[in-house]
């Protein structure tokens, strides 16, 4: 028989269970949210059924309809939670578009690659970019909590962390990827490579500097190599540059700069030009 304790922890934890407010399905509901949308944009990730086009207009308004109902039990209202979903639903050939441009730049990015097949359907940093490029269209939406389930899931699923407020350009190439951290007001320009741990973080942690720009700024053409940690707003790596292993960096680099490990920056070098060295 139950002792007192233990009714009383019971009925505490049956108020707590009242008094939440979001359906106990939520996180299952925002996977299948993902799920559905990959299956549509790649049907690498599609689990049997029918290919043929009254199908997929089929599956698109189911989409559209899950998306609407998960928005519904958030709190918004019937009609704007449909104008939404079909925002969203709208803006999948863009969609499509930006990750089969991640595609090719992964398979370009690793000689091991045989095709953009195989990147789609076996390379989990494609998987986390995917999740990543649906979350921040809905996080563009207003759309609230959905966005960070979903990149969740490529976060359990691969170890990448990507926030769904960070803004990436196009075609990232992610090689390995496990342990990289990609903060919320991260700025990535396009033709971005990172390898496995790499860091784009916060150099102060505090609540009030929430809606601060927390987090670096890599422009386009960067290669950050493996386990290298990039911290702080004011941290802008020039285009062109290459960040080596377990580099740690706070500060500016300009563009066409080698940073090393061995704490100097060199940058590419005109004819007559004198180096110039930094150290950190």
């Amino acid at each position: 028989m139950p002792n007192a304790p233990t009714e009383d922890l019971a009925r505490r934890l049956e108020a707590a269970r009242a008094e939440y407010a979001l359906p106990l399905d939520t996180r299952s509901r925002s996977e299948d949210i993902a799920r559905r949308t990959l299956a549509l944009l790649f049907p690498h990730f599609a689990v049997g059924g029918d290919r043929g086009t009254p199908a997929v207009a089929e599956e698109l308004r189911e989409l559209g309809d899950r998306l609407a109902s998960f928005l519904r039990d958030q709190g918004k209202l019937a009609s704007e939670a449909g104008r939404t979903a079909e925002a969203f639903v709208a803006g999948l050939e863009d969609l499509r578009n930006a990750l089969q441009e991640d595609a090719e730049a992964n398979c370009e990015a690793d000689p091991a690659a045989t095709g953009t097949d195989e990147v789609i359907i076996a390379y989990p940093g494609f998987f986390a970019i995917a999740c990543y490029r649906i979350a921040h269209r809905l996080h563009d939406l207003g759309v609230e909590l959905l966005p960070r389930l979903i990149t969740e899931l490529a976060h359990r699923q691969t170890g990448i962390d990507i926030h769904p407020g960070a803004t990436i350009g196009a075609s990232l190439a992610i090689d390995h990827g496990t342990g990289i951290v990609i903060g919320e007001s991260a700025l990535l320009g396009d033709r971005v490579r990172l390898y496995q741990g790499v860091t784009l973080g916060a150099l102060i942690v505090r609540k009030d500097l929430a809606k601060q720009k927390r987090h670096p700024t890599i422009e386009d053409d960067v290669v950050v190599y493996a386990n290298a940690t990039i911290l702080g707003g004011d941290a802008v790596i020039g285009a062109g540059s290459v960040i080596g292993g377990n580099v740690w960096l706070t500060h500016a680099v300009p563009p066409g700069s080698i940073v090393t490990h061995a704490a100097t920056v060199e940058r590419a070098l005109e004819v007559g030009e004198y180096p110039l060295e930094y150290h950190i």
